[in-house]
């Protein structure tokens, strides 16, 4: 009542109507991942993607391949608590250096501290059908600190070159308040040994 006498504003409002607001809120985050190959060409991946709800847009930047840009229409759905999964189907199109649609997926498991996280899609080459590719990439990781990760990855590319690669290695993993920074080894000790340098930004 002295609140509102006073021009303020009513701080006692239903827990629905809350609820609701911050359920229908953008969340948006850009990343970008630093590509430093040991005999091979360096190069960034941009990454912007924006949520609201069921709603996932995404857009990226030297993920297909090289001077290659995708936008990305899918569907947000998530099951559990304590073991949650978080699933995003998608279908993507494709244009630059290589030209086609995608249709992929974004899939999480965790368990705490453990989390699976893979992303993959099957590129279908609007010019010639040896085009086609599949491409994932997977992460399994322990978190023992909310601000602390580390694990191991596996990279399924064709990004680099013509010829497919399967790359494996470690990933070590921080964050603080909204920026994630996470380092990954690719192939360590080969001649094609890649490090991959990654800043997301949620906001």
């Amino acid at each position: 009542m002295v609140s509102a006498s006073l021009g303020g504003t009513d701080t006692n409002l239903p827990l629905e109507v809350a609820e609701e607001t911050a359920e229908t809120e953008w969340e948006y985050s850009l990343s970008i991942s630093t590509y430093l190959a040991q005999n091979g060409r360096d190069y960034a991946n941009p990454n912007l993607v924006a949520d609201r709800r069921w709603l996932h847009l995404e857009a990226r930047y030297n993920y297909e391949a090289i001077k290659t840009g995708s936008f990305w229409l899918g569907y947000n759905f998530s099951v559990g608590k304590k073991l949650a999964l978080e699933a995003t189907p998608m279908i993507g199109g494709v244009f630059g250096d290589i030209t086609g649609i995608a249709p992929g997926y974004t899939i999480s498991i965790s368990y705490e501290p453990f989390e699976l996280f893979t992303q993959g899609e099957y590129f279908f080459d609007a010019a010639i059908h040896a085009g086609n590719f599949f491409y994932n990439w997977s992460e399994l990781s322990c978190a023992p600190a909310s601000w602390f990760r580390v694990g191991v990855v596996v990279d399924r590319t064709k990004v680099l070159g013509s010829k497919f690669d399967i790359r494996r290695g470690p990933l070590v993993g921080f964050k603080y308040k909204k920026v994630d920074l996470t380092t990954y080894w690719l192939s360590p000790g080969s001649r094609d040994a890649t490090f991959v340098f990654a800043t997301t930004v949620n906001f």
